[in-house]
Order: structure tokens, then sequence, then C-alpha cells
């Protein structure tokens, strides 16, 4: 069951009913601007691990998601939801089949749209760079398309308030922070406009190297970058480890990567200040209502055990 899912399910009104109840036009703000249905919709077909995250957050189960979850929560929240291909390629067929009134895309799934708009109306649901401030606007957006605008701001004001109090922890006992991929072997940084900048814009984390070149993969990077670098924090992302649920072969992990006598001679080796986050929610769920307040606990985790060594 999801994070925050439990917190709702006593008062929560059937999906289906609140949807029958309202025949009047909602209009919700999506990652391309508002868009308006001809009524709340009553099935929705989530294409994007993001959305499913943050549907199930909401109590909201979709008539169809696509497979594999990746993430450990979701298999439980989308039980009973019908398999509809995975995000790059949807199974039209079955969406077709399940009448959906409204399909739910993220940016891998985005390319799809106008084939997908002949099915049912498509809402970019999508979460670009700013991971965190994307996620809250379209955590938002679901609230005003599901006639769920109450839940949806507590969820939202929750967040917010989870980011401040770490963002001010952060804040006072400074410190610089270094964001690693592993890919295996291969190692990419990222900076603070990168898909994972809110850890540094949001939290606080001031970036341990300026200039770093921002795309979608990182800049590849060395051992011998990281040890120079010498940043007080290192948020270590697994990329193999996000994608093993569906692969079966996860390769080389983060921690046999990082193990060199090299880096266990920097800073925030000896200091105990590496941080393996898990990867799928910051890498595949990016944005999701769970998925951003998980990664914000594994950190205030992460700050505690670091202030007991």
């Amino acid at each position: 069951m999801s994070l925050f899912k439990s917190a709702f399910l006593a008062g929560l009104v059937g999906f289906g009913t609140v949807g029958l109840a309202n025949a009047d036009p909602v209009t919700f703000a999506t990652a391309a601007g508002e868009q308006t249905l001809k009524a709340v919709p009553d099935r929705v077909v989530a294409l994007d691990v993001s959305a499913m995250d943050t549907l199930a957050a909401l109590g909201v189960t979709p008539v169809g998601v696509v497979s594999p979850t990746y993430v450990s929560y979701l298999p439980e929240d989308v039980a009973g939801a019908t398999p509809v291909g995975t995000f790059f390629e949807p199974d039209m067929e079955r969406i077709a089949a399940l009448g959906p009134d409204v399909i739910a895309v993220g940016a891998r799934a985005l390319a799809m749209a106008d084939a997908l708009g002949r099915v049912a109306p498509v809402a970019d649901m999508s979460v670009g760079t700013d991971a965190y401030a994307d996620g809250l606007a379209r955590l938002r957006g679901y609230g005003q398309m599901l006639g769920l605008e109450d839940r949806a701001e507590a969820l939202a004001q929750g967040l917010e308030e989870k980011a401040a109090a770490l963002r001010a922890r952060i804040e006072a006992t400074g410190g610089s922070a270094l964001i690693l991929m592993t890919n295996g072997p291969k190692l990419s940084v990222f900076g603070a406009h990168s898909r994972f900048g809110w850890l540094h814009t949001e939290l606080g984390f001031a970036p341990a190297v300026e200039g770093i070149t921002e795309n979608r993969h990182g800049e590849a990077v060395s051992f011998e970058y990281l040890a120079e670098a010498n940043p007080d924090w290192l948020l270590v992302v697994d990329r193999a480890a996000a994608i093993a649920a569906a692969t079966g072969d996860s390769g080389d992990g983060a921690r046999a990567t990082l193990d060199t006598p090299l880096l266990a001679q920097a800073e925030f080796s000896r200091k105990g200040q590496v941080i393996y986050l898990s990867p799928a929610e910051l890498y595949i769920a990016s944005g999701g209502a769970t998925s951003l307040a998980r990664t914000m606990d594994e950190i205030s985790a992460a700050l505690d055990a670091a202030a007991t060594q």
C-alpha cells in the first residue's frame, strides 16, 4: 500500500460513484496547459509510472496501467488493473477495449499521444526536469481532474512541509553534495538543473561542482573526478538496479562499483556520507507523490545515521 493511500481509505468514496455524480465539464492543469473533459473521468488509463504513483496516493486505481511497475510499493495499489503494455509501447487494442474516459501519459509515451487520442482524450501529465515542482503540479492537476482537490491539496501540503523541514536541516548543517548515477561500471553526474536537480534546489544541498553538463544522461566522469570533487555528501542513483525489475539482470551494483581504494579515502566515504537513494522512485517514478516523499524520508534517515557516527 502506498505511503499516503491508507490515510484516506476510511473516508474514500468509490471512484466510479464520484464520476457518475458529476456530469459537468471538468477543467484541470496538465503539462501542456489547461484541459477540459466532458465530466469527471470514471475510467482512467495510466501510461506512466509517476502517474500511477500519484493516482495511488490519491486512492484511485486506473483501469489500465503499464507493466512492469518498477517501484516495489505499486503492485498492490494497481492490483486488478489491466496491463496495457509498457510506457514506450502501449497496447492500443487493450486500451481501446477498456473504454477509457481519459489516458494519462508521461514523457516516455508522449510520442504516442496522437494515436492514443483516437481512442480517448489524452492528458499530458509529464514530469519534466524539475521533478519536485512538476510533481506537485501534476498532483494538483489530478485532484482537479478527479474531483479530489481537497485530498490532492492535503498531500501537496504534506510534501511541501516535509521538504521545508528537510531543507532547514540541510542548510543548518551545511555541506555540499554531488549527484551520481551508476550504470554498471559507468559513472555520470548531474547538476542543479538536471532531472535530479531538486535535491539541490528544493532541499538545499549546495552543488559540489558547478557547470555540470546538463542532459538527460548526465555528464560522464571517472573515479578520479569524484575524488577530486570531494563532496561532503555523495547522492547515488543506481540505474541498473532501477531497471532490474524489468530485465532481471542488474549487473554490477552501485556499492560494488564504488568500492575502490581511491574512493575509500574520500571524505564522504570515511564519514559515511554516501546516500544510496532508491533508484526506481527517483529515476522512473520521478515526481510521483509517494516517490517524492520516500526520497525525502531516505535522505532524512541518512542524515540521522551520519549524525550518530
